[in-house]
């Protein structure tokens, strides 16, 4: 067995290959457009860090709140709700600004165990055919592999190509844990395994902190993955916060 010393540099090296230069870490490849307004739900989050834009995902969970992957926050974040090309001014947009970043205190950020954050609004969403609530599924829920599910987002659509103006989406399915092994903090009862490893399907740059969606319930944020993209990537799995979410809202 090797040391102690190099274990931990070797962690290290593992972590500079998986973890992204930029805020966003995530997005689609290989999807299709969304029909607009079709994922009232969706936010895209405008994010300052050090006099610096740069973007998130999010998805509103109440008429006062956003959720989004704790490796989101900066100091200053701005809401967009109701959008579906981000390079204009659509009339049922709602730019709304964020007036607390709660994040669950038991992120690492090395690890990026516990990547989930809560956003509380300036004022509540209005809610209207292009701006809506997703529901999250019960402390109880454990969704299984196999199954078919959805991401959606405004990043990158390739390696080396830029983010886009529209919202997208792709079909993943969940892994099972045995697909994510090389990504040695990955954690089954926290995280979701997700992309078949043999599709160029993927989330990718961009839009950390977007939903998975399985039947219309949001199960995952995206988390992490490779630079190069290739399938699988590692979200957050929403069932086991529910406590930690509930109880944020309800003394907020």
């Amino acid at each position: 067995m090797g040391s102690i010393a190099g274990k931990i540099q070797d962690l290290f090296l593992l972590l500079v290959i998986l973890l992204p230069h930029e805020t966003g870490a995530e997005e689609i490849i290989s999807g299709i457009e969304s029909k607009p307004h079709s994922r009232p739900y969706m936010a895209h989050l405008e994010i300052t860090i050090g006099g610096q834009k740069t973007y998130c995902g999010g998805f509103l969970i109440s008429e006062e709140f956003v959720m989004t992957a704790a490796h989101c926050k900066a100091s200053k974040i701005t809401v967009i709700l109701g959008a579906h090309d981000v390079t204009k001014e659509e009339s049922t947009q709602q730019k709304l600004k964020v007036t607390e970043q709660i994040v669950h205190p038991g992120y690492d950020l090395f690890t990026h165990l516990n990547d989930i954050m809560l956003l509380k609004l300036q004022r509540r969403a209005t809610l209207t055919h292009a701006v809506g609530i997703v529901p999250l599924p019960t402390q109880f829920t454990f969704i299984p592999p196999g199954r078919m599910c959805r991401a959606a987002g405004w990043g990158r659509t390739g390696v080396a190509k830029p983010g886009s103006d529209t919202l997208r989406e792709v079909k993943l399915r969940i892994m099972d844990e045995k697909t994510c092994k090389s990504y040695w903090t990955y954690n089954y009862k926290l995280q979701l395994c997700v992309g078949n490893p043999r599709k160029t399907r993927s989330a990718y740059k961009g839009d950390s902190g977007g939903p998975l969606l399985c039947a219309g319930v949001a199960h995952g944020i995206v988390s992490y993955g490779r630079r190069d993209a290739q399938p699988p990537a590692v979200f957050t799995r929403i069932s086991q916060y529910v406590p930690w979410i509930n109880g944020v809202i309800k003394r907020k």
